[in-house]
């Protein structure tokens, strides 16, 4: 029997055992160059020194992926945080777990997250790989460098986690 999995909206509140949500409502901001920008800093706990670790900025463009979509893999990074932030204003899907056993069907969340909201996995968060909603969808995204084995992966073969719109 499958277990569907239905979206809640991403606040910082019910996100924060996985690590930042990363958005300007409501973070604290100050004017910078003589009035005309705003300083929204500190959004996100960036932790990629870890064995030597550099910080590398890169740009991730996603593709749907049909739905419902049953999961079948989870990701995390032990060395470092990984921060995802939509360059385009549409919203997107974040499927997180937590727990002795991320395989666990209470142990997996889903959250939609609006198209002005990134998140900042904390070092070691089990996730889903990127999940889109548009063609093209446009990420900057912060993560480590260096050397060590910053990615593991968990399959999920006899899972039945199916992620519903």
């Amino acid at each position: 029997m499958a277990i569907t999995l239905t979206p809640q909206p991403l606040t910082q509140a019910v996100f924060a055992p996985f690590g930042d949500v990363i958005e300007t409502q409501g973070s604290p901001h100050f004017a910078i160059n003589a009035g005309f920008a705003e300083r929204f800093q500190d959004l996100a706990n960036i932790d990629v020194a870890a064995d030597g670790g550099w910080p590398l900025i890169s740009i991730f463009r996603g593709q749907p992926r049909p739905m419902p979509l049953r999961l079948t893999l989870m990701e995390r990074h032990p060395l470092g945080t990984q921060a995802f932030f939509p360059l385009d204003d549409r919203d997107w899907i974040v499927v997180v777990a937590a727990g002795p056993d991320p395989r666990a069907p209470e142990s997996v969340r889903a959250f939609r997250a609006g198209g002005r909201q990134g998140v900042n996995y904390a070092r070691g968060t089990w996730h889903h790989p990127l999940i889109v909603l548009t063609p093209d969808h446009e990420f900057l995204v912060i993560d480590r460098g260096g050397d060590g084995a910053n990615l593991e992966e968990l399959p999920f073969d006899d899972a039945e986690l199916v992620l519903e719109l």
